[in-house]
């Protein structure tokens, strides 16, 4: 039977290497009745899940679809794939997404990405920030509220989150609030629509960034993605709001919201810096993506940390990662194997894996390192497009479901 009505093509048993891909997906049309329009947000499309699996087999995987519900620690159970690749944001609870790495770890199954810590962290907002002062790393001053407040020790403007939200969900056109009572309005409505505590933070004015991130000891900062705010209507904040990401910029009407082009080298390396710092105060493992924004001055601030990045196939649908990867000369299947790679390494399985091909893929992955931080160069613009040219071995597996 298929998990979650994927549909399963016939189970190769010979490959070498048995990735369990655990994911959530949307549901369908009519099944979100009295919810939010963005309760699902986060969760993936049968395009996504399929490009997922297709780019780990390309690497002779044996890929095992497992949907990450109620069942999850059942199937993981019965199947125990010699890895697992998390792709799962969770069904309920402020701790959704660490419940496929517990269950792992209480399986003895190795997994790829980040640990239930790391995880539950990152989700809370607050926490992550927590986090980030405790390392010394900018982000902007916040405050958590449970319910309307008469005055704030913040300056306005501000924006309004849930406290434990992914996706963009709950950050609306309007979350950007200039005095006290649309300041309550916004927190009324994330206490209504999310069930949980609003955090409003002080709007940053500058540019804002997002920088994915692939590996472990020396992690490789892929080339910086600008947000292009300007694409959006007259009317729209200059913000990374759910009408940015998924009403305004449609694969009918596309907007070109994401950048990649050169900046001064001073912010650059600053914002290469605070990346790094972010993710190893996280203990991030494998792969993430860390989203910045300059304050008034110009100074870097990390607004928060995506340890399960976006993964959507095409580059037109503007996710963030893949067009880093793409920028960075991997495409779209070897920056999905990247982070198991790592993964594998880090396992002490890489042995079980198809040698050529992930040899090839360490190998390029190695020369992603060297060219990027030359990334304004034209010397470094030049390595860039050669990696591109330079594919990664394939051999073809099927896959099949939990």
């Amino acid at each position: 039977m298929a998990a979650g009505g994927l549909p399963v093509p016939e189970r190769d048993n010979r490959a070498m290497l048995h990735v369990g891909l655990t994911f959530n997906k949307k549901p369908e049309s009519g099944e979100a009745q009295d919810l939010p329009d963005d309760f699902f947000a986060e969760f993936d499309t049968d395009d996504t899940i399929l490009a997922i699996g297709r780019a780990l087999e390309s690497m002779g995987n044996r890929v095992t679809l497992i949907e990450a519900d109620e069942e999850a620690y059942g199937k993981l159970r019965r199947l125990r794939p010699d890895i697992v690749f998390n792709f799962a944001e969770g069904i309920r609870g402020e701790s959704r997404e660490s419940h496929v790495p517990a269950f792992c770890e209480m399986l003895g199954i190795p997994y790829h990405g980040s640990g239930p810590l790391t995880l539950g962290i990152g989700l809370n907002k607050a926490r992550s920030k927590e986090t980030l002062i405790v390392h010394g790393v900018p982000t902007p001053r916040s405050v958590v509220l449970s319910g309307p407040v008469s005055d704030i020790p913040l300056r306005f403007p501000l924006i309004v989150k849930p406290i434990a939200e992914g996706s963009s969900k709950g950050i609306r056109n309007d979350s950007l609030v200039r005095d006290i009572d649309a300041l309550n309005a916004q927190v009324r409505l994330v206490l209504s629509d999310y069930g949980q505590a609003a955090i409003a933070e002080e709007f940053m004015p500058g540019d804002e960034f997002t920088v994915g991130v692939l590996g472990n000891e020396e992690p490789i900062v892929l080339p910086i993605i600008k947000k292009n705010f300007g694409e959006l209507p007259p009317e729209a904040n200059p913000i990374d709001s759910f009408e940015a990401k998924w009403v305004w910029d449609t694969p009918e009407k596309p907007l070109n919201m994401i950048a990649c082009e050169p900046l001064p080298k001073a912010l650059a390396r600053e914002i290469r810096h605070v990346v790094i710092a972010t993710y190893r105060a996280f203990d991030c493992k494998d792969w993430a993506r860390i989203d910045l924004r300059l304050d008034a001055e110009g100074r870097v601030n990390v607004l928060e940390i995506n340890p399960i990045p976006g993964l959507l196939p095409k580059l037109e649908e503007n996710s963030c990662l893949p067009r880093a990867g793409h920028e960075a000369g991997l495409s779209y299947a070897e920056l999905v194997n990247a982070p198991l790679y790592y993964a594998l390494i880090r396992h002490d399985l890489l042995h079980k894996a198809e040698q050529k091909a992930y040899a090839r893929l360490g190998e390029k992955l190695e020369a992603v390192r060297r060219a990027v931080p030359t990334f304004n160069t034209p010397q470094g613009r030049r390595q860039l497009e050669e990696l591109r040219a330079i594919e990664t071995p394939r051999t073809s597996r099927k896959a099949g479901a939990a």
